[in-house]
């Protein structure tokens, strides 16, 4: 098993019935804002997260399509695992920002997927590709979150 704890404990929480919902439940309640969308990790393993975001109202905008706020929150949370997951022990992440266009109507629920390649964990900026699909696969959001990498002191 892997030595990082995010890893460690995901693979704990799958033994158990419903085990990624209570991960998920578990996750978003250690950062509470990640929690207005009831997020659903789903997939998660070095330099990959994927994150549901189910389509109810409590996320829906008033044309009744997914609001893209609540897309970049599922986005950043599936950032934010990836690097949890993936990043070398020597090293710290903060984000700096965050791009994103909406090519198409988020009309679905939606699968945030945040990954970079292996080979990325250098200090300096870290561009993360962020991409949110639809129920047809169909890019609806399309972005970079950039994260500062440095070493720990």
């Amino acid at each position: 098993m892997s030595k990082n704890y995010v890893l460690n404990t995901y693979n704990k929480f799958l033994k158990l019935p419903f085990g990624k919902k209570l991960f998920s439940w578990y996750s978003a309640r250690r950062a509470p804002y990640f929690s207005t969308v009831s997020p659903l990790i789903t997939d998660i393993k070095p330099n990959y997260c994927e994150v549901l975001i189910k389509k109810r109202k409590g996320v829906e905008n008033h044309i009744g399509t997914v609001h893209v706020i609540a897309i970049c929150n599922g986005l950043e949370m599936a950032m934010g695992f990836m690097c949890e997951a993936s990043i070398p022990k020597n090293l710290r992440w903060i984000p700096k920002g965050m791009e994103v266009k909406y090519p198409a109507k988020a009309d679905s629920d939606i699968r945030c997927v945040a990954e970079v390649p292996a080979d990325a964990w250098k200090p300096g900026d870290l561009p993360i590709s962020v991409k949110a699909y639809n129920a047809q696969e169909t890019v609806v959001v399309d972005g970079i979150i950039t994260v500062w990498v440095s070493e720990k002191r």
